[in-house]
């Protein structure tokens, strides 16, 4: 028996055959790449929520783990040290005594914790890192300030400090900010109360911590503007000389 002259496929329907199975392939892959995209931005939202949250979480441990202590601030030549209490607070660095720690938690020794920030890398905003080490004593911790200077714009006496410096082992506990900023509440007689400054001069601790910090790319799903207020637990004024 012989095949008609009309019977298999033509080139022309070969053609559309493989045209549309081309369009149909290229739909479900670009479907499935807006699907995977989509999925990366939300994990990626999910964890800088988790991130952010995180560090709102330890800057709060830290900072309710505040030890009021006294340091020996180191001096010029032969001049003995100078006794301060221990405690830089700027606008963008902080140095304290704690009793948390991000590597041994509550159950450690007490720390030194300096705060300092950062650029980020390539210059994408900029980062809170944080050094930690043992703290040894008031001689110990002296070895960070160097007493008093005066500052001539104030026509006061400042505590004077070393720069935090930064390294292999800071901690990055914040990441792609917009800023973050260190604020301290000082008490007042009445009727002033109370007052905030970006810069700590007082000889004495603050009554508590604000920090201010914001992602660089906020948007839809992403925390907003962080604004932590912690109170400092401190009820002895420097050398236990009474209330604060």
């Amino acid at each position: 028996m012989t095949r008609g002259r009309n019977a298999g496929v033509t080139l022309l329907e070969l053609l559309l055959a493989v045209s549309l199975l081309s369009l149909l392939s290229t739909g479900m892959l670009m479907a499935l790449h807006v699907g995977v995209n989509a999925m990366q931005k939300s994990n990626t939202r999910l964890m800088d929520n988790r991130r952010m949250a995180g560090t709102q979480r330890i800057l709060e441990q830290e900072i309710a783990g505040f030890i009021p202590v006294l340091a020996q601030c180191l001096a010029e030549g032969d001049r003995p040290r100078v006794s301060m209490p221990f405690f830089q607070g700027e606008l963008q660095s902080m140095r304290f005594v704690s009793s948390f720690s991000l590597g041994e938690g509550w159950r450690g020794y007490p720390q030194v914790l300096e705060f300092q920030v950062i650029r980020g890398e390539a210059g994408e905003g900029v980062r809170l890192v944080v050094n930690e080490r043992l703290y040894t004593g008031p001689r110990g911790a002296g070895d960070a300030c160097l007493g008093y200077t005066r500052d001539d714009q104030l026509g006061l006496m400042v505590p004077l400090f070393r720069p935090i410096a930064v390294g292999p082992r800071s901690f990055v506990l914040a990441d792609r900010l917009a800023f973050c900023r260190f604020s301290f509440r000082e008490v007042l007689p009445v009727p002033d109360r109370e007052r905030w400054t970006t810069r700590w001069i007082a000889p004495k601790w603050p009554s508590a911590i604000r920090m201010d910090m914001a992602p660089l790319d906020p948007g839809a799903g992403r925390l907003q503007p962080l604004s932590l207020i912690a109170p400092v637990h401190v009820n002895t004024a420097p050398g236990g000389l009474g209330a604060r």
